[in-house]
């Protein structure tokens, strides 16, 4: 593709953070002259507001999405050779958080319409060995928490939310992260809500959870040097933590402006394409953009020649990806559809409406 005046990139993350440029610099200062690095006030600070913004009881910071779904499901105390339920649709980090704590993924296929886990086959695929179900809000839309949090219920499974596309967005008025025993949370650059660099976090509702999670993060330790269980590595540092709380300030913008550009993708893509689909019970914040079309790759590759970057999420499932494929017996048909038709259109917070109005034409002539 051309690099033109006119060209749209799909993530242009250097114009999404220099509006906060200004506020960064000052901050930055105060952090180096404290001399304080490492779990000081920035982390305590961002915690406490980012439990405020998603309405949970606590939120604990850590380096990583990955590592929050690890260190959820570590602190459950699970046998090696336990199964996790998790949807078939998802990126692989979901799926290595399971795998590296030793235990055993169990796919469930997604609904077709929302790409998320579907509520129905849930429970079908719950048997002896199943101890835990992890489900995953894809593209910054809810899964039906009302069916799955019942089935959780009914067979008394520990029940853990992939929030890592998900900041802000809702079911039936309670933001993701607050329905199941914890909530993960990534803050990569690309995320609504973004650090310059790695950072995530578990929101939760009890504070026993918040205090494991805390040793667990610090080597296992509460007191310096003194190391109550093994333990890992994970904090969230206090340079990320000190961005993230300048950025969540500015975060419901953020989900403005991409909610109103996702109504203009919504009101002028031709129903040739399939897109979103939209539910009053649903708050979505469109982390992605995706639509699907059966010719997907041409698709992509014409909008390249028209000065148009997309992306797509994911272009291999996780049952076939090579450091996986052992690993799962027959075909998720269901899954396989959605990675091999999905297009991710720009939705970022740079992205001008002028821009998408653009690429709808384009769409449409296509």
């Amino acid at each position: 593709m051309k690099d033109t005046n006119d060209d749209i990139f799909y993530e242009n993350l250097a114009e999404v953070n220099c509006r906060y440029s200004c506020e960064f610099k000052e901050a930055f200062a105060e952090l180096l002259e404290s001399g304080w690095y490492i779990l000081g006030k920035n982390v305590a600070d961002f915690e406490k507001q980012f439990s405020d913004f998603n309405g949970s009881a606590f939120t604990v910071g850590l380096a990583s999405g990955l590592d929050a779904l690890h260190l959820a499901l570590a602190s459950l105390g699970l046998n090696d050779g336990d199964e996790v339920i998790v949807p078939s649709n998802t990126y692989i980090a979901t799926i290595l958080a399971i795998i590296n704590n030793g235990l055993i993924p169990k796919l469930v296929e997604p609904e077709i319409e929302t790409y998320n886990i579907d509520p129905a086959l849930i429970e079908k695929a719950i048997t002896k060995k199943t101890k835990a179900i992890m489900v995953v809000h894809l593209y910054g839309k809810s899964c039906d928490m009302a069916q799955i949090t019942a089935v959780a219920t009914k067979y008394k499974l520990p029940l853990i939310e992939d929030c890592a596309q998900a900041h802000g967005t809702g079911f039936r008025g309670t933001n993701v992260g607050n329905f199941g025993d914890f909530g993960a949370f990534s803050f990569y650059p690309t995320k609504n809500l973004g650090a310059l660099g790695d950072a995530g976090a578990l929101t939760m509702k009890t504070e026993n959870n918040a205090e494991r999670i805390k040793t667990l993060r610090n080597y296992g330790s509460k007191k310096k040097y003194l190391n109550e269980i093994q333990g890992y590595n994970s904090r969230l540092d206090e340079l990320q933590a000190m961005f993230l709380k300048i950025k969540l300030k500015y975060l419901g913008e953020v989900i403005d402006h991409k909610r109103l550009l996702a109504e203009l993708y919504l009101e002028q893509i031709s129903k040739s394409f399939i897109t979103p689909v939209v539910d009053s019970d649903y708050y979505d914040t469109y982390h992605i953009f995706n639509i699907r079309h059966q010719e997907r790759d041409k698709l992509q590759a014409y909008l390249a020649e028209n000065g148009v970057s997309t992306d797509i999420h994911y272009p291999v499932p996780p049952n076939k990806q090579v450091a996986l494929k052992k690993m799962f017996d027959g075909s998720f048909p269901i899954s396989e559809e959605i990675h091999r038709t999905t297009l991710s259109l720009p939705i970022s917070y740079a992205t001008k409406v002028d821009e998408v109005k653009k690429i709808c034409l384009l769409l449409n002539r296509y």
